[in-house]
């Protein structure tokens, strides 16, 4: 067992842990491993969700609502860091001296309980690329226990809790959070410029990358990647490499279009170990599945195993994920919401065939729209058309002027719209059989695909 930070030995004398802000996507797979530990979970929430009806399919009990008395009897509390300080339950458990604990904390402490603990960390892909190795280590009986910032339909949850030392977690970099891991496997798949906000330059977005592989046993990092590379420069770690490139350690050869996505040969030190026939598409999942690949050969998964679990694999929720055929056209949902991401999904929805591409798109942050608005443009420009909703601000005050009518300004058949009914409407409405839509952002834009779904269905 790792040698334990001074803050995780609190979880160690407690029973009862009460969670506020319970249904968001970090919180409820830590409800459920807790859950699973043998931990007695309450929760709060102000929003209903997908997430809070899995958490309450549980039985654990949830308060709608935030209020002082929700924390009664509770030893523990943790809180998402969405949770202000002047949170009501916040509030009493400081006055009341329980210990209370950041989410990033908690996670951090249960790594440190685990003897093989795999982080995925990256600008891009990590969902994807730990869903797939959650998927592998579940079908070949590894027993994992799992964190992934979405759901994967295999166990219909983001997070599930095993028998086994090995735990499979997605290691987000905004505001350093993923330093509060101990991983013994990092991956580092890519950096890009996202979270300037916090971090200022690429400077130190890539020094944090650093500090995370640094901490690790063994690094796979993408050789591809010059700002990756750098990140891995100087660490102890033993690293392997993967990519397309004629160095890299595992490589992905004689890479082939298919009617899901592409197959290619995994590659290993030079040697073919077996072909993969990707059922997710867009060639940059290509990388993914390899670096799925490595981690889990590796780890002692045979290669026909991994093959089997990896063409199973259809996407994790929210990750192009094909929610069916209504009047006609196809409809699709995507978490997608930095521009890079948003030209990988588009470009690959123009690979497939379908008439046209509709994307109905949230812009996530203030900052993030503000900051990269010309490549927001760019890359929705790749849409044969674009249904923008007003900026999901989440965290942020809008201090920056911008807004959402900016981007529709500067693109070929784009509207605003507000609301998710209305955006049903025009959805309904414009798009033709063989049409593909996909509703694509980071805050609720799925609501709108689930209405058109109910409509429609």
């Amino acid at each position: 067992m790792k040698q334990l930070r001074s803050e995780d030995k609190v979880i160690e004398g407690v029973r009862h842990i009460h969670m506020i802000g319970i249904g968001g996507s970090g919180m409820c797979p830590l409800a459920e491993i807790l859950h699973g530990k043998g931990y007695y979970i309450t929760g709060s929430d102000n929003n209903e969700s997908d997430p809070l009806l899995r958490i309450k399919g549980l039985g654990i009990p949830v308060f709608m609502g935030h209020r002082a008395e929700n924390i009664e009897g509770a030893g523990l509390v943790v809180y998402s860091a969405a949770i202000p300080e002047d949170n009501p339950e916040l509030k009493a458990a400081r006055e009341q001296g329980i210990p209370a604990m950041e989410r990033s904390h908690m996670l951090g402490a249960l790594t440190r309980h685990f003897d093989n603990v795999i982080g995925v960390c990256g600008t891009h892909g990590k969902t994807t690329v730990t869903s797939m190795i959650t998927q592998i280590l579940i079908l070949n009986k590894m027993d994992p226990t799992a964190v992934i910032g979405g759901r994967l339909p295999l166990i219909n949850s983001n997070g599930i809790s095993g028998k086994s030392e090995i735990m499979v977690c997605e290691a987000c970099e905004f505001v350093d959070t993923f330093l509060q891991l101990s991983p013994d496997i990092a991956v580092l798949l890519n950096i890009d410029n996202d979270h300037l906000d916090y971090f200022k330059t690429m400077e130190n977005l890539t020094l944090s990358f650093h500090k995370f592989l640094a901490m690790s046993g063994r690094a796979y990092i993408n050789g591809d990647d010059r700002l990756v590379q750098k990140a891995a420069e100087g660490i102890d770690a033993e690293t392997v490499t993967f990519g397309f490139g004629k160095g890299c350690f595992y490589r992905a050869e004689n890479i082939k279009s298919g009617k899901y996505g592409f197959s290619f040969d995994a590659v290993r030190n030079g040697g073919k170990i077996i072909n993969i026939d990707m059922h997710i598409p867009g060639r940059h999942n290509v990388l993914n599945g390899l670096a799925a690949f490595a981690v889990c050969f590796d780890l002692g998964v045979l290669a026909e195993g991994i093959k089997d679990a990896a063409e199973k694999f259809t996407g994790a929720g929210r990750r192009f994920e094909f929610l069916g055929e209504y009047g006609g056209f196809v409809l699709a949902d995507d978490y997608a919401h930095h521009p890079t991401e948003i030209r990988a999904t588009l470009t690959a929805a123009k690979e497939l065939d379908y008439n046209r591409v509709i994307v109905v798109f949230q812009p996530f942050t203030f900052s993030r729209t503000a900051l990269l608005k010309e490549d927001f443009i760019s890359a929705l420009s790749l849409a044969d058309r674009v249904i923008l909703t007003p900026i999901m601000g989440s965290r942020e005050v809008n201090t920056y002027g911008i807004s959402s009518e900016d981007l529709a300004a500067e693109l070929p058949n784009a509207a605003v719209v507000d609301g998710f009914d209305n955006i049903a409407d025009e959805v309904i409405k414009t798009a033709c059989s063989g049409d593909l839509v996909i509703t694509m952002g980071g805050g609720d834009i799925y609501k709108a695909a689930h209405i058109i779904q109910k409509r429609l269905g």
